[in-house]
């Protein structure tokens, strides 16, 4: 199986201009390709696996990754996918996010001896002169094409600006910019951005000819992929300090059955042999494949160690016993009454909600247990010396709990 096919046996790939091509630059190592990271934090999370899995997977068969930081459009936002217009950052701001990225994307990305690189667009587009850009870049775009496309349509009833009209020029001179400086021939994103790279493609051929070598790859669920990244409780962070190791396995651990396998397939680096074999499992033999998941996945982001303490803490509580590398909390003797907490005090300061209202329905609708053991009475009470040592496993729902001990 060539490159080309691994990728979309894996279903990773979903539009693409001149595929005959790209086949020969992926499948013979000559793709010098780059994929955009947005830097609107100081961590990347979940819906940035895909991406960061396909340009690894690339790079292991010879291609030269580009990882471009967005810290010149970072300032702009993308309106793709958006219905409100995004909080501006400041240039700090965006700069301590493009650091955070480096260390992590490390994990994923041979950044030694030029095998890849890693580049930020502020260099070319934060000094830039409006009136020589506008001449030099936007008389080879038209109005009335750009309005047709998708990542504008979904604004244009509730206002879009100026600003972020520009979305995509920028982002088109992104690609003409890393053609001209480092011999880009390809770029990769998800399907709503589309619009926007046929767009680097389109500029590419008109400002240096028709015989300019430019291709565009678009990921077939990188817009799902960033949905994966979205929890109850937010987004499902790279960095331990957001996102523990064991919350991570646990998000993973999770997974719909319909999806576990699509996951694997997509963001694993297991043999294609081995994942067709799983393709008739059913029932419980699903609940293995989540687990082969989620170890893949958070050895892959925390290393083997963290990876298999996470393994063997989900165990315990899957099996109703406690463990102690689940996430913690803990309370102070402020947290007492006479020496107990109750439970709406334990759910609200363990995070588990965000409010004693919350907690007293959760409660009260049977979502909330303690040790394996059903909590019913918003007044339930836990002693101090409970609280002591591994403390309680506080369990909302099927997917959210807590350690909870006291300090």
């Amino acid at each position: 199986m060539t490159v080309f096919d691994e990728l979309k046996a894996r279903g990773l790939l979903a539009q693409l201009t001149d595929e005959e091509e790209i086949k020969e630059l992926i499948n013979n190592g000559k793709a010098v390709f780059y994929i955009g990271f947005d830097p609107t934090a100081d961590s990347l999370h979940v819906g940035h696996f895909m991406a960061l899995c396909l340009m690894k997977r690339l790079q292991m068969a010879g291609n030269k990754p580009i990882a471009l930081i967005g810290g010149g459009t970072g300032m702009i936002g993308d309106p793709s996918g958006r219905s409100d217009m995004r909080n501006m950052m400041t240039t700090e701001t965006i700069d301590h996010n493009c650091e955070c990225f480096k260390k992590q994307m490390s994990k994923f990305i041979d950044f030694s001896e030029g095998k890849a690189l890693m580049v930020n667009n502020a260099e070319w587009l934060r000094d830039l002169n409006y009136i020589e850009f506008i001449r030099d870049i936007g008389t080879h775009f038209s109005v009335n094409r750009m309005l047709t496309a998708e990542c504008y349509k979904q604004r244009m009833e509730k206002g879009l600006s100026f600003l972020e009209f520009n979305y995509m020029i920028m982002q088109s001179y992104d690609f003409l910019c890393l053609y001209e400086r480092y011999g880009c021939n390809m770029q990769f994103g998800g399907d709503d951005q589309w619009s926007n790279m046929l767009g680097g493609t389109e500029l590419i051929r008109r400002k240096l000819g028709k015989d300019a070598y430019a291709m565009t790859i678009t990921l077939l669920l990188n817009s799902e992929g960033k949905k994966m990244g979205k929890t109850q409780k937010g987004a499902v962070w790279l960095d331990p300090e957001k996102t523990s190791p064991y919350e991570f396995y646990q998000y993973w651990r999770n997974v719909a059955d319909a999806d576990v396998l699509k996951c694997i397939r997509m963001l694993t680096f297991l043999p294609m042999e081995e994942i067709e074999k799983m393709d008739d499992w059913e029932g419980s033999q699903l609940n293995e494949a989540k687990e082969i998941l989620a170890y893949e996945l958070t050895k892959m982001i925390h290393g083997e160690e963290e990876a298999t303490k996470a393994q063997e803490s989900s165990r315990a509580l899957f099996a109703g016993g406690n463990a102690a590398e689940m996430p913690t909390s803990v309370l102070t003797t402020e947290d007492l009454t006479d020496g107990n907490a109750d439970i709406l005090t334990i759910l609200v300061q363990s995070g588990l909600v965000t409010s004693r209202s919350e907690g007293r329905r959760a409660v009260e609708q049977g979502g909330v247990s303690v040790d394996g053991e059903k909590i019913s009475d918003i007044k339930a009470l836990f002693s101090k010396e409970q609280l002591e040592g591994d403390g309680i496993v506080v369990k909302r729902g099927k997917k959210n709990f807590r350690r909870v001990c006291i300090q």
